[in-house]
């Protein structure tokens, strides 16, 4: 079954651009575009779309909001794909922080979009790139010391998620601690679970305000 996509920018030429580049490729189906954020719930509801590559500023209702909205309402949501022009962006931290799974630069090169795209609706990886990892560490505090702290990670997970924090897939992590997939699975999991994080994503942001990774 292919990827589908639904995506969400207020500039039409953006919209054009992503669907032109992602419609080309066979594994993956636009099933849907919107203006603003205020549209994207009822347009979830309707669709069931995989991943929804959202712009993060939009006049109405920006991505943060949107982002929330959808991850409130709907049982099982979709992969948020942040699009965005620029990298160090606040508002793209607080989408991250809101619960949106992956970030991706609107220069990006068509091999990257369509990569981030497939990588986000894996899900067993992350895309954080630098600038948000030190914004991730700018913003750190106590409570995510103490949450850091009351997890009491085994070592074998501490190396789990600082290497998740890296960016490495479930595979990736197997290959680096020469362990079963699997393994690794159960590992996030637990990872996920002490840490009160609902994926990936707010754990290694955990990680990183936290100053248990730094970032690099």
């Amino acid at each position: 079954m292919p990827v589908t996509v639904l995506l969400v920018d207020d500039e039409q030429l953006v919209r054009a651009g992503l669907h032109a580049i992602l419609s080309a490729q066979p594994d993956i189906e636009v099933v849907g575009e919107a203006a603003d954020g205020a549209a994207v719930l009822p347009l979830v509801r309707e669709l069931r779309p995989d991943v929804v590559a959202m712009d993060v500023r939009m006049p109405l209702l920006d991505g943060i909001e949107a982002t929330r909205a959808v991850l409130r309402a709907v049982p099982s949501p979709p992969k948020i794909l942040v699009v965005t022009t620029f990298e160090n962006d606040e508002y793209v931290y607080e989408a991250l922080r809101a619960g949106a799974d992956g970030f991706l630069l609107k220069r990006a090169r068509p091999t990257e979009i369509v990569h981030a795209v497939r990588l986000v609706a894996a899900g067993d990886s992350l895309l954080f790139p630098a600038a948000v990892r030190s914004l991730a560490a700018a913003h750190g505090n106590a409570r995510a010391r103490a949450t850091m702290e009351r997890a009491a990670l085994t070592t074998r997970e501490e190396e789990v998620l600082r290497l998740m924090a890296r960016g490495l897939s479930n595979a990736e992590i197997a290959g680096r601690l020469v362990v079963g997939t699997e393994t690794v699975k159960t590992h996030v999991s637990a990872v996920l679970g002490k840490l009160g994080a609902r994926d990936r994503t707010q754990a290694v942001i955990a990680a990183y305000e936290s100053g248990f990774v730094a970032p690099r």
